[in-house]
């Protein structure tokens, strides 16, 4: 058997039916390009019958995308059929197709398309003749396949087979079936379909029960030589099988497997990245191979293997799916060697003596805050090690902010500033905003605010508030930290303290210890 798995993206069209997630023709034409240099197989475009704006994305990337086969999706209805056939008239000969459906488990018969089997049967064989009669790639999905009589089954597979349909999907149309009895199917289709020699057998998995790439591998092992999938497995409902995931395990596991795709794996987490930024579907953190905790290591058991081997605790690199590095995220669970690690990447290469007082002081940092930051680290280095006293050059003399639902937001400050008083009033779209156009007049800072955090460290309505903040200027990031029972005056020490931070940090040329 070929050992061949073609990868059928249905990113444009399955997975842009996720609520919130549908796209412009332009953004589905970006989507289409970075497929193309994904390296999928198939792209299917979109439903060109469903609407204007989807003609239009079929039309487009037919014409303009390159390398993969275009594909557009039609009901079982010559109408159907007949957009999909202008839409894709654009694509280079012998890379268009046209992918009709319709039901055949006898509770979407029943209840949904009010038909008889012998009726659906006939509509399937009809439509695939005429999609046929307009290109020689045509596929054919009897929806609702996992839970359709067996018998039924293999007579439509067959039917469609003969009346020219050279992909026969399968469809785990509601995530229905378990990954054992998906692939006894896709086996049982290979072995009582008389034909099937003459179709490649495809399967579309959705993901209700969380086993849609389950369900996909069990079918590739039972002769599936296509699966449809999406990118960060995005689609109706709990989604589709994910792509990446997909190809991941055939290219990590093919010793088990023998199987090979055509994706450019590097291409992965940047496919990811751009449909994350077009539908505003954000990957959980946890997700297999593009999500942001992947290749995120914290227990210092894990953190020690990786340093001495990387494959002790990474069976894929972050860099063939695309990411720079594995991260060593520093929290209350790292250990001393990534501690140690991170500073030498940092410039600093302390003695035994002076990384034990360094790391104790880490150790009672991580037990407050979720992740320590490298600007943590250098302030702790500074503080324990270095002894690095930071100047106030800029000190906060006083504040007063006034502002309500129906008054703009001002802030009055009175600043030191290298020992000379300076007041000034600001308005901002807030309190904390107006304080802080205040104190960046003053001090001209040239800095961007990265990031801003507030925590409340005791309990109550009066309770006292912290707020961290982190500065860019240039190659400088610096953490800054104030707290009071006032947020905006926290607010305000801790851009203030940042600001002394990155001040000394620009003037101070004392160098690292290495």
């Amino acid at each position: 058997m070929d050992n061949y798995v073609k990868i059928f993206d249905t990113t444009l069209r399955d997975g842009e039916q996720s609520p919130g997630a549908s796209m412009n023709v332009e953004e589905k034409l970006r989507v289409a390009h970075k497929l193309a240099r994904l390296g999928v197989d198939v792209i299917e475009a979109g439903f060109a019958f469903s609407s204007k704006g989807d003609f239009e994305s079929v039309r487009r990337i037919a014409e303009e995308v390159e390398g993969p086969i275009i594909c557009s999706l039609a009901r079982a209805k010559a109408d159907d059929i007949d957009a999909a056939k202008d839409a894709l008239k654009g694509a280079p000969k012998g890379k268009s197709r046209i992918h009709t459906f319709i039901s055949t488990s006898d509770i979407h018969l029943k209840y949904q398309f009010k038909l008889t089997r012998e009726e659906a049967l006939k509509r399937a064989v009809d439509m695939v003749t005429h999609a046929r009669g307009y290109v020689d790639d045509v596929e054919f999905s009897p929806m609702d396949a996992s839970r359709t009589e067996l018998s039924y089954l293999y007579e439509v597979l067959e039917a469609v087979i003969e009346a020219g349909a050279s992909t026969v999907n399968i469809p785990d149309t509601v995530g229905y079936a378990l990954p054992h009895q998906f692939g006894e199917l896709i086996k049982g289709i290979r072995e009582n379909v008389k034909n099937i020699d003459k179709a490649v057998i495809s399967v579309h998995c959705h993901n209700d029960l969380g086993l849609a790439v389950a369900n996909s591998l069990s079918a590739i092992i039972n002769g599936a030589r296509q699966v449809e999938c999406t990118i960060n497995g995005i689609g109706e409902r709990a989604g589709n099988s994910s792509l990446e995931e997909i190809v991941m395990i055939l290219k990590t596991r093919s010793d088990l497997l023998g199987l090979e795709t055509n994706i450019v794996t590097e291409e992965l987490y940047p496919a990811s990245r751009l449909v994350t930024g077009i539908t505003g579907m954000m990957v959980q953190p946890n997700k297999a191979i593009v999500g942001d905790n992947a290749f995120a290591h914290e227990a210092g058991i894990h953190q020690d293997g990786l340093l001495k081997e990387k494959t002790t605790y990474e069976i894929i690199s972050p860099e063939s799916v695309g990411i720079s590095k594995s991260t060593l995220v520093l929290g209350k669970h790292s250990g001393r060697h990534a501690f140690g690690a991170r500073l030498k990447e940092l410039g600093y290469k302390l003695d035994e003596a002076d990384l034990n007082k360094a790391f104790e002081r880490f150790k009672l940092l991580a037990d407050k805050k979720k992740e320590v930051f490298d600007e943590d680290l250098e302030a702790i280095v500074q503080d324990e090690v270095l002894r690095i006293e930071v100047p106030d050059r800029f000190k906060l003399t006083s504040l007063n902010v006034t502002g309500g639902s129906d008054t703009q937001p001002k802030a009055t400050i009175e600043m030191e500033v290298d020992g000379k008083v300076e007041r000034i009033d600001a308005v901002g779209d807030g309190l904390v905003d107006a304080a802080y156009k205040g104190i960046a007049t003053i001090t001209k800072t040239k800095s961007t605010l990265l990031r801003y955090a507030v925590n409340a460290i005791t309990s109550g309505t009066d309770a006292q508030g912290e707020v961290t903040v982190r500065l860019k200027e240039d190659d400088h990031i610096v953490l800054g930290q104030g707290a009071h029972s006032d947020i905006i005056v926290a607010s305000a020490k801790a851009y203030i303290n940042a600001l002394n931070r990155l001040s000394h940090r620009k003037n101070d040329s004392r160098e690292r210890l290495v």
